[in-house]
């Protein structure tokens, strides 16, 4: 059987997928690397180049949404909210959330996390029409990094623990952050990819992803691990942890919360609100999840 081709991000909440990985020795799985995150990703699953992947929930439902065919959801992974920090230069003349109004946001991708989560930050801070973002696509990391300091762009978001260390070195700066109104990252695979197989791989990776709900090993083997992986100060991991929740059934989507994140991504002007209206299987793969 031809193995499986698993798109992930460099970030310490693919650990479960890591450990999993080392396990299989790339007898069943291999890992492609997608440094622009859940865009990048998406493309990749258009493409042909990925037949999974475990990516942000939001830009993976307005994907969906927006009328994007090459996936659909086949799971949850992680059933807390995720924090993305609000990242400006170093020198930058930007102090607080406020002075971002009708600045330029940079992105990785269209459609992105980075992009949908502006939008969110602008709807909460009550931002009019004539004060959205404007967005620049950067693509990965690094360059996002580079544009807050070379001022063409003023701020961009990413997640808060992977940007720490760049802060800790005093590359770029926090001046706030915001979470996500749903739990954070979904499971998505291609239609055209065997069912069973996928089922296979979420079933074994299952345990892997459990794991780092146990107390104990939320003490020492889950922070070692990231704390080597990643090389993530082990205060920060801790932290961490103790912010995330993991799902205990991989091979479920809940519809409420599908439903509950358009109705936020229609606000924020992500879709268009007659999305709130598809139907689920729009949405969701049922040879694979279950629909809960």
């Amino acid at each position: 059987m031809t193995k499986l081709k698993v798109g992930w991000h460099r970030e310490h909440f693919l650990s479960p997928l890591l450990q999993f990985a080392e396990q299989d020795k790339g007898d069943t799985f291999e890992l492609v690397e997608c440094p622009g995150g859940t865009g990048e990703m998406q493309v990749k699953l258009k493409n042909g180049e990925i037949d999974l992947c475990i990516a942000l929930t939001d830009a993976l439902i307005a994907g969906l949404a927006n009328g994007q065919d090459s996936y659909k959801l086949v799971g949850r992974y992680i059933a807390s909210p995720l924090r993305w920090a609000i990242i400006t230069g170093k020198d930058s003349q930007y102090k607080t959330v406020d002075q971002l109004k009708g600045t330029t946001f940079g992105i990785s991708r269209l459609g992105s996390g980075s992009q949908v989560m502006a939008s969110v930050l602008s709807l909460s801070e009550g931002w009019t029409q004539d004060e959205q973002p404007k967005f620049k696509v950067n693509g990965q990391f690094k360059p996002l990094r580079d544009s807050v300091n070379s001022s063409e762009t003023s701020v961009f978001l990413w997640e808060w623990f992977t940007t720490k260390p760049y802060v800790d070195s005093g590359e770029v700066r926090f001046i706030g952050s915001v979470y996500t109104p749903w739990p954070c990252w979904h499971i998505a695979a291609s239609p055209s990819s065997s069912s069973s197989q996928i089922s296979q791989f979420l079933t074994s990776l299952q345990p892997y992803v459990r794991q780092f709900n146990s107390p104990e090993a939320r003490e020492k083997d889950d922070v070692d691990f990231v704390t080597s992986y990643f090389g993530h100060q082990r205060e920060d991991v801790v932290e961490w942890l103790k912010s995330v929740k993991w799902e205990e059934d991989l091979l479920q989507v809940k519809e409420n919360v599908v439903r509950e994140t358009l109705k936020v991504l229609a606000k924020a002007g992500v879709v268009k609100p007659e999305a709130e209206n598809l139907d689920i299987g729009t949405f969701v793969n049922t040879d694979v999840a279950q629909i809960v």
